[in-house]
């Protein structure tokens, strides 16, 4: 005998009237009100928010403790693709040349890292670089591992070496899977002095030979770029390739979600998160109509990083109120982008040099010990969404359906409670931060089928799965303890905070009311009996 279940997740984002001016009508949370029919569709779910996630480095990812992790976060938010730096830097032992200046290529390492990847069902996004130093035309470099940031003193070696790379991974894991990858070429070339010493002439000119040299293996195969910061150079890119008959599959940038800068190569730099509506969405939603408007107007649009702060020494990434934050913004994008790459996935993650604490306002939706931070969960409870988006009026908020009959709702309360330029982030989000009650919010579902049900609920808050708080709590130790780890972990698992019984009669109609706090994040699981 088979049981049919009905699971609705409940997922829902209320919005500080002050900070989000255009909405004040519609979200004040004393007057929200989430209504969905379980018949009014909306057409499938754009799963952008899970296609890809970054992490640090390539060399990175041939640890055990980060394949761990990985491993962990794939299966409980199931990013598609993974993009990282450094996949030709020295320490992956890529190329280097004989007596005579001829090339010698060697992948083990990138077979050791890729041949993981996809037995975790991932697969790579292709960054493509930094410059191998015997490739290289000078020795500057970025990081503590030393990226070097130079053009190739040969761009025909540069073209070879990509299309025996290219060649290499069709004939270790076949022509098929290749043409599901994307290679993107460098990283924020836009940043120089930074990631690139050369011009923007040189860097589509290394552009160009890295795309023949992957066509001329493939010409299925996708390239794209400039992956620049700020969403710098989108119509440049376009224009010459188009200008110059160069091959152009996607677009690539980023953008972060602080009012100054683009990067912070040591992590000693102060930030302040922007108080503008539109911070992260609006570089997206330009983009794309840079692209609408180009000669190329359905090039795919990948954001390959983004994140409340471009700093790895940055508190919010650890607060509860990045939870929100990502929703808000993910919410925001809307089909403006075919991924948006969250950066990045772990704090094993060496660009500022190893860091010395457990919370150290790193990058990673998990710490170095692989607590889960709240922003984890911002992922792990997207990832229970199912297929079928329902109509919902509601902007801070998703409601879905699977082929189940499993119905999900998610809400959350984004408030921006940063006082302003006067404090920085480093300042304010290593306090603690008490969120403030947000009203209510009323949640009216309709087209049930009658029965009775198991209402489940998870949250994410102000120390609710608030790892940080509970670090603060200890008296932020220097390092943690056996026992301190298992603690964390223990308390900050993402597992329900309640459940009761509920029936739905034969007019099929569930109501309820939720109390919110800023910053809460809610996850309403209603399983059929």
């Amino acid at each position: 005998m088979k049981t049919t279940t009905i699971t609705f997740l409940i997922f829902i984002t209320l919005i500080n009237i002050n900070l989000f001016g255009q909405n004040s009508n519609e979200v004040r949370s004393e007057n929200r009100t989430i209504k969905i029919d379980y018949n009014k569709t909306a057409g499938p779910l754009n799963t952008m928010f899970k296609e890809c996630i970054g992490a640090g480095r390539a060399n990175e990812g041939l640890r055990a403790d980060w394949q761990q992790q990985l491993a962990m976060t794939k299966q409980e938010c199931d990013f598609k693709y993974i993009r990282m730096h450094g996949l030709l830097s020295d320490d992956m032992a890529v190329y280097k040349e004989d007596s005579k200046g001829n090339p010698e290529y060697n992948y083990q390492y990138i077979d050791a890292l890729y041949d993981f990847l996809l037995s975790i069902k991932m697969k790579p996004f292709v960054e493509l670089g930094f410059m191998p130093s015997a490739l290289a035309s000078g020795n500057q470099t970025i990081f503590w591992w030393k990226g070097n940031v130079t053009p190739p003193k040969d761009y025909k070696k540069w073209e070879d070496l990509i299309r025996n790379l290219t060649q290499h991974f069709t004939e270790r894991y076949g022509a098929e899977e290749v043409k599901t990858w994307c290679f993107e070429v460098w990283n924020e070339p836009n940043l120089s002095p930074g990631f690139w010493t050369g011009t923007q002439a040189e860097y589509f000119k290394l552009y160009e030979y890295a795309a023949r040299g992957i066509k001329t293996v493939n010409p299925a195969y996708k390239v794209g770029g400039p992956a620049t910061a700020g969403a710098g150079w989108v119509p440049e890119t376009i224009d010459f390739c188009v200008k110059n008959n160069v091959p152009l599959d996607f677009i690539s940038t980023h953008t972060y979600g602080v009012k100054q800068g683009y990067l912070d190569e040591f992590g000693t730099s102060g930030t302040v998160l922007n108080k503008d509506e539109s911070s992260i969405s609006g570089d997206v939603i330009h983009s794309r109509n840079q692209i609408s408007n180009s000669a190329m107007p359905k090039l795919e649009l990948h954001y390959t990083e983004w994140s409340s702060s471009y700093t790895p020494a940055d508190p919010i990434h650890d607060s509860y109120h990045s939870a929100a934050y990502i929703l808000q913004k993910l919410k925001q994008v809307g089909n403006a982008a075919n991924s948006m790459s969250y950066w990045v996935f772990t704090d094993i993650f060496e660009e500022a040099g190893p860091r010395f604490t457990p919370f150290h306002g790193g990058f990673g939706l998990l710490n170095t010990q692989g607590i889960k931070k709240p922003a984890y969960f911002s992922y792990s409870f997207l990832n229970k969404l199912g297929e079928t988006e329902l109509q919902n009026k509601d902007t801070s908020s998703w409601t879905t359906k699977n082929s189940k009959g499993d119905v999900q709702l998610l809400f959350w309360d984004f408030t921006n409670t940063h006082p302003g330029d006067s404090v920085n982030n480093q300042t304010y989000y290593i306090q603690d931060l008490p969120s403030k009650p947000k009203g209510s919010v009323k949640i009216e579902v309709e087209g049930l089928k009658k029965g009775n049900y198991i209402l489940e609920i998870y949250k994410v808050g102000y120390k609710v799965n608030d790892a940080y708080a509970d670090y603060l709590a200890m008296g932020k130790p220097s390092q943690l303890n056996r026992e301190q780890v298992k603690k964390i972990k223990e308390k900050n698992n993402g597992a329900l905070i309640a459940s009761e019984k509920v029936t739905v009669t034969a007019k099929g109609n569930y109501n309820t009311t939720y109390k919110i706090n800023e910053n809460d994040v809610v996850l309403f699981n209603f399983v059929k009996q």
